[in-house]
């Protein structure tokens, strides 16, 4: 299963609120050819994760995230660029990590595979410990098995750290579970 995190903190001038920027996004992205997503997850808001702890948290808005899975004809590398060319598409700006974005696509896992590159690193780094990503992961790949550590998705889930906070989003009728419609 090729599965994907997308997020978003900050409003987009033309698409608005972050969950509909990223309803927009996936649906651009399914337009690309040789890419169709099969499953979203429903969506969650958490608060932001910083690596340091002098960083201020209260600084930025929270995050919407969700997972979606994808079939795709594409190699992981060629993958990674059309979610990095989709985000340019919609204003990122990669300024300082863990910086607010108007979106946020990455490569969570690609089939069973390791990857490791200068580029690309899959499974994405650090996602056992970031409930942002388990959380999604878990609703729409609940039999998910960490490919390099043998953990269940559910291990992983059962051990993280107690201060993250998420929160499940109200769904909503758009695409993806999102406010965005392909009639928008």
């Amino acid at each position: 299963m090729i599965i994907i995190g997308i997020g978003a903190n900050l409003r987009h001038p033309s698409y608005g609120p972050p969950r509909r920027t990223c309803g927009a996004a996936l649906d651009r992205l399914e337009q690309h050819a040789g890419v169709k997503i099969t499953m979203c997850s429903p969506w969650y808001q958490s608060s932001p994760v910083h690596r340091t702890p002098d960083e201020d948290l209260q600084m930025q808005p929270w995050y919407v995230n969700a997972a979606a899975a994808l079939e795709t004809t594409l190699s992981p590398e060629t993958l990674l660029r059309v979610l990095q060319k989709t985000e340019h598409v919609f204003d990122r700006i990669r300024s300082v990590e863990d910086a607010p974005r108007t979106l946020d696509l990455d490569i969570i896992a690609y089939n069973d595979r390791t990857i490791e590159t200068p580029d690309l690193v899959v499974p994405h780094p650090r996602l056992e410990s970031r409930a942002f990503v388990v959380f999604p992961l878990m609703d729409i790949a609940p039999n998910w098995v960490h490919p390099q550590t043998g953990q269940r998705i559910a291990v992983l889930r059962e051990n993280l750290a107690p201060d993250q906070s998420i929160e499940p989003m109200d769904p909503v009728d758009g695409l993806y579970g999102t406010e965005w419609s392909s009639l928008s």
